[in-house]
């Protein structure tokens, strides 16, 4: 069965960035909203946008998906949402400073929200969504899923979030249910401010706008696609990382001591 129109979506991480901009393109198409953040100020704000606007129910629901509390919250709001047929596990950080020198407590952090609670959010909606024939859920994962200079954390939460998608959608296939690994590349939000990353050793054509990558997503999710790399100049970039034989070109050329300084190793 078809999920268009869908009717309600949950977006964790909807505060900012591309969770912001899924609400804002989600609500233009008539959709109601469940909004997830911590900042509920900044949901609130976003909420009163677009139910003036678009004239479609917006729920905010503040909750730190690090915490098992936030995560059994959101979850329960899951179970009970009878037209709940979009789920978007967008919440997430990056990582800070190589792995051998950060601080465990914030790795675990990503695992916790990147990982433990999109499996624990994922398994709360398919019951429901089983039940009725029809739903998707998107796992924004990143390019860095595929390359092995993006460090053993960001990378790695990223890269489960691509196979359990894989994994997900060949279970669910006969259930009128579609997966997608969302896997953006550079994009124009405040992920990489927050992070203190120079955004200007990455040239400027490589950045995509979150609208794009939003729209993007929505329109691969028609077409059932799993693994959604958007941009030609993000697929051109992530093609050799994919492919085993120029894999191992690629990660020759990152292990190279001028790129490993570049990376901070």
């Amino acid at each position: 069965m078809s999920i268009i129109p869908i009717r309600t979506a949950l977006i964790t991480g909807a505060s900012a960035g591309i969770g912001a901009e899924f609400a804002r393109q989600l609500a233009a198409g008539g959709s109601d909203l469940i909004l997830v953040a911590r900042r509920k100020e900044r949901l609130d704000a976003l909420a009163a946008e677009l139910s003036t606007r678009h004239g479609v129910s917006v729920e905010v629901l503040q909750a730190d998906l690090a915490s098992p509390d936030g995560v059994e919250a959101v979850g329960r709001r899951i179970a009970s949402a009878e037209t709940l047929d979009l789920l978007i596990n967008n919440a997430g950080f990056g990582g800070a400073g190589t792995f051998s020198k950060s601080d465990v407590g914030y790795n675990l952090g990503m695992v916790r929200v990147q990982i433990d609670a999109a499996v624990s959010l994922s398994r709360a909606a398919l019951d429901g969504m089983t039940a009725r024939g029809r739903g998707a859920i998107i796992n924004v994962a990143s390019v860095a899923a595929f390359s092995p200079v993006s460090g053993p954390m960001y990378g790695g939460v990223k890269a489960f979030l691509v196979k359990f998608s894989e994994g997900l959608d060949y279970e669910l296939k006969d259930k009128g249910i579609r997966i997608q690994a969302l896997c953006p590349g550079m994009t124009h939000t405040e992920f990489h401010d927050v992070i203190k990353m120079d955004k200007s050793v990455v040239p400027g054509f490589m950045w995509m706008s979150a609208a794009d990558v939003v729209m993007i997503s929505l329109k691969a999710l028609r077409r059932g696609k799993v693994v959604r790399i958007p941009g030609l100049k993000n697929r051109l970039v992530s093609a050799p990382m994919r492919c085993l034989p120029t894999a191992w070109l690629f990660r020759k050329i990152a292990n190279l001591p001028s790129i490993r300084k570049k990376a901070g190793l």
